[in-house]
């Protein structure tokens, strides 16, 4: 048990984790444990409406979105958008699993580090189904809050499109919600249009 204890009081400072994205009425930065929430409650909100739904455990996926981003503790947040963060963040991530499931009892801290891993390889439907919520909750907190990250970074549309491309094929409708996010950015003059 104190191993288990050591881990969930590890795991607080992912409420200290500060994240690019808004929470919804614009007044902060979201911090990673509430994305961790925000993103899970969207799966299994979600999950009724996926084209997929019947191929997918969403409790399976809950978990993944719940596991996912423990790593930021030690790795840090790299934003979506950050293409030099993006260089090592595979690797920063990975040790960073190896250090805080190794925290856990042998059972426990092989259960999530293996479910961390399908989900950073998306080598299940519920891991594919996961990282489409995890990519749209940020978009979704974009049109919330009128696009101020979106407009603090320079983002432009294409970036939106090009980081979330792999979805149309997968969900349409929820590549359709995107594509409207992304129309609406553009008029509102939230995103840079190219």
């Amino acid at each position: 048990m104190k191993q288990s204890l050591n881990f969930l009081l590890e795991i607080d400072q992912l409420k200290q984790i500060s994240r690019r994205t808004y929470i919804s009425d614009g007044s902060r930065n979201e911090n990673t444990a509430e994305h961790s929430w925000h993103v899970s409650m969207m799966a299994m909100t979600l999950w009724e409406t996926y084209e997929h739904k019947e191929n997918v455990n969403v409790q399976k996926s809950v978990k993944m979105l719940l596991l996912h981003d423990i790593v930021e503790i030690d790795a840090g947040d790299t934003y979506a958008f950050d293409l030099q963060g993006y260089q090592d963040k595979q690797n920063r991530e990975r040790k960073a699993a190896d250090r805080l499931f190794g925290m856990l009892p042998a059972r426990t801290g092989e259960d999530f580090r293996q479910t961390w891993d399908e989900f950073e390889d998306r080598t299940s439907p519920e891991a594919v189904f996961a990282h489409i919520i995890d990519h749209i909750q940020p978009l979704m907190l974009n049109i919330a809050t009128s696009g101020v990250s979106w407009k603090e970074h320079g983002i432009h549309s294409q970036q939106v499109l090009d980081r979330n491309s792999w979805i149309k094929d997968i969900s349409p409708s929820i590549y359709a919600q995107i594509e409207a996010w992304v129309e609406k950015g553009i008029e509102m003059g939230w995103l840079k249009s190219l």
